[in-house]
């Protein structure tokens, strides 16, 4: 986080990706081997990484729920660069629906990150159950002219579901979506997001680095 005076604060709102980071069940977890060593006499450290696109803070591609989706080579990067608004919300496990945001102000909202008890766990914790959205809120936000729906949680479905109903509804309504984002410490408000994922070809995800910026009320 920076803290440099009249600097917009800038917030890290990624997972770290360590051997420790905790991934979904069955998924491969996180780890790297050295091909060459500087104490070994080697002129470099030189490591190979072993992950899976879904480990940590990452952005799914449509072609991890369709096999004619795209892979995040070929994604559009405007939605994962711009203003986003930041909610905490009180729900603990079901599905989020529009209700849980009364109370806020979503006028033109375009990228909608969203704040429960998760961005809490430790990196090395799964949680049992989470709160994910629900088709009726992804409608909502469609509505609206959101392009980015954006969680703290690991999954826009939840852990047991086997159609994955708000993955495809996404889809069908244009929009990306970000998962397991850490979203401690960051007050409600709008900033801006910028969490562009990797150019990778013929997968069906990739990490990202996620960061909020402060808008500049000034500018």
């Amino acid at each position: 986080m920076c803290d440099q005076t009249n600097t917009p604060r800038i917030y890290d709102i990624s997972r770290t990706i360590a051997p420790s980071l905790a991934v979904w069940p069955g998924d491969t977890p996180f780890g790297f081997s050295y091909a060459m060593r500087k104490r070994d006499g080697m002129a470099v450290n030189l490591t190979t990484l072993t992950l899976s696109p879904h480990t940590g803070s990452h952005a799914d591609a449509p072609y991890h729920i369709a096999d004619d989706g795209v892979h995040p080579a070929d994604l559009p990067l405007a939605p994962y660069i711009g203003p986003a608004h930041v909610v905490t919300i009180t729900r603990e496990h079901g599905g989020i629906v529009p209700a849980d945001f009364d109370g806020h102000d979503l006028s033109g909202v375009k990228r909608l990150l969203i704040h429960t008890w998760v961005s809490d766990l430790p990196d090395n914790q799964w949680p049992d159950e989470f709160p994910y959205p629900t088709v009726e809120l992804v409608d909502w936000l469609a509505d609206m002219g959101a392009v980015l729906l954006g969680l703290d949680c690991p999954s826009v479905d939840s852990f047991d579901s086997k159609d994955l109903p708000c993955h495809h509804r996404l889809r069908a309504r244009g929009m990306l979506n970000l998962e397991t984002l850490r979203l401690a410490g960051v007050p409600d408000g709008m900033y801006e997001l910028i969490a562009l994922p990797l150019k990778l070809a013929g997968v069906c995800g990739s990490p990202v680095r996620a960061v909020l910026r402060e808008l500049d009320m000034n500018s």
